[in-house]
């Protein structure tokens, strides 16, 4: 069970897309992990996956890569499967006056896997595309591809533990 609470906070362009409360279940100084409940309102469908209220997230970030993996289970505690946001590298810092803070910026690419590993879709590449990225942080960009190349990879050939292991 989480001990300390934390707020996640992803970033997209420099502006906070959302900031939601999690419970930290572990920490190596490496990657983090949390746990928390879908914070968004209502019903998002994507098509091939619904997150919803109740839906719940435990969710990986890395001080030192180029992703996090968020699993998600609906509120009986079926697997739906793995969301993966490529993203800039997780920092955890102090809260003004509040709870720590994990900030993770969000890079535009995901990739989705389904809880039997039959669905591995490449998301947003649109997005990233338009996003100008590749002109502003040609790095950033190339290591946003290999990232989600790599993810899309094990997603395939090691199946969908092997995304929080790679």
């Amino acid at each position: 069970m989480p001990q300390q609470q934390m707020d996640v906070v992803p970033t997209k362009a420099g502006r906070v897309k959302i900031r939601y409360a999690a419970g930290v279940l572990t920490d190596d100084g490496s990657r983090i992990s949390v746990l928390a409940a879908w914070a968004a309102p209502g019903v998002r469908d994507f098509g091939f996956v619904r997150f919803e209220p109740g839906d719940e997230f435990t969710e990986h970030y890395w001080r030192d890569r180029w992703y996090a993996v968020k699993e998600v289970r609906d509120s009986r505690g079926t697997l739906k499967g793995w969301y993966c946001d490529i993203t800039r590298p997780a920092v955890v810092r102090d809260g003004d006056s509040g709870p720590a803070e994990l900030v993770v910026e969000d890079l535009d690419l995901d990739l989705w896997v389904s809880a039997d590993g039959s669905q591995v879709l490449r998301l947003d590449e649109d997005e990233f595309a338009a996003s100008g990225l590749t002109a502003r942080d040609p790095d950033a960009a190339r290591q946003a591809m290999s990232a989600l190349d790599a993810w899309e990879r094990v997603a395939k050939e090691g199946g969908p533990p092997g995304l929080l292991t790679a």
